[in-house]
């Protein structure tokens, strides 16, 4: 009888444990590296990570995740993040100034996310097909623009830098960031949006028999998940004082792991801001520290695609084992 009474016990304790795989990892990972990176820590580094790489992927993946909440996926991610990133510079260099040039990159990003929003509420299409037609027609209109494509910099007036403007000592993008996490993440948390979404993710065929609209529900998705890109695109552009043709396409694969890897911290394996964040971080130190121990490239996302699927396989033990309770 006592064996028997442990058991549920002991189910419970190991899926928690599993569940929170990915918070500890990364911790193993930052103590691995800071041994064996003695770079690693420096204060340099970890306000490169951050600048350079976790913030841009962090606001891109937090749309995303709106997106798979909702039981879809956006492939189109970059396409809004380069139109943004194209409309700000373009706005700038006609000395229009922020004022208008902010709006502008947003609007253009926003048209991306209504853009999918009719093909997949009005027209009935899956979300991964019409976000894949939205990226290969997006990806065509920046090859014509660029003249297929090449690493060109239409730039012609300096941009403002976000990266070295602060407030109360912290550099504006990571409050960009916090902004839109806290936006995001409390309405998908705690609001009736938030609530619709994920009973559309979850149930799609009850959530429209207990009246929801889809369709509504769906447009504020992908038009959220745009805006969320613009936000980056605006960024991208201000870091590097330029529209690079077709640079937010860089951050599709590493956006879906993020928001994937993150649902392992949910019971459900629902999508959520917080996993989505500590996903874009391990993602982020795993090819830092990499890069600072010396791999090759091609190793360094070897070794992150086997850990996400360690991550991912351990989510998946902890919901089989809480099926079994």
């Amino acid at each position: 009888m006592t064996t028997l009474a442990a058991t549920p016990v002991s189910a419970v304790l190991i899926s928690r444990l599993l569940r929170g795989i990915l918070p500890l990892l990364i911790v193993v990972i930052v103590v691995f590296f800071a041994v064996a990176a003695p770079g690693f820590l420096t204060l340099g580094n970890l306000s490169s990570l951050l600048l350079n790489n976790f913030v841009l992927l962090a606001i891109v993946a937090m749309g995303m995740t709106w997106a798979v909440a909702a039981g879809g996926i956006d492939l189109s991610v970059g396409t809004a993040v380069d139109f943004a990133s194209l409309a700000f510079v373009v706005l700038l260099n006609g000395g229009y100034g922020l004022p208008v040039a902010i709006p502008g990159a947003l609007l253009a990003g926003a048209l991306v996310g209504g853009f999918n929003a009719g093909l997949i509420a009005g027209l009935g299409i899956t979300p991964f097909l019409a976000t894949l037609g939205t990226l290969f027609i997006g990806t065509s209109i920046q090859q014509l623009l660029s003249e297929g494509g090449q690493p060109i910099y239409i730039a012609q007036n300096l941009l403002p830098g976000l990266s070295a403007m602060s407030w109360l000592g912290v550099p504006l993008p990571l409050w960009l960031v916090l902004g839109v996490a806290t936006v995001y993440g409390v309405i998908l948390a705690r609001g009736r949006l938030g609530r619709e979404i994920l009973a559309v993710g979850t149930q799609v065929q009850l959530a429209r028999y207990s009246g929801l609209s889809i369709r509504q529900i769906s447009l504020k998705v992908f038009i959220a998940s745009a805006l969320a890109c613009a936000v980056a695109g605006i960024v991208l552009s201000s870091t590097v004082n330029a529209y690079v043709p077709m640079s937010g396409n860089a951050f599709l694969i590493n956006a879906i792991g993020a928001v994937f890897m993150g649902t392992t911290l949910s019971r459900n394996g629902r999508a959520n801001i917080p996993g989505t964040l500590l996903g874009v971080l391990f993602i982020n130190v795993i090819a830092n520290g990499l890069l600072l121990i010396g791999w090759n490239f091609y190793w360094q996302q070897v070794a992150t695609g086997a850990l996400i699927l360690l991550v991912l396989a351990f989510s998946f033990g902890s919901r089989r084992l809480q099926a079994q309770q």
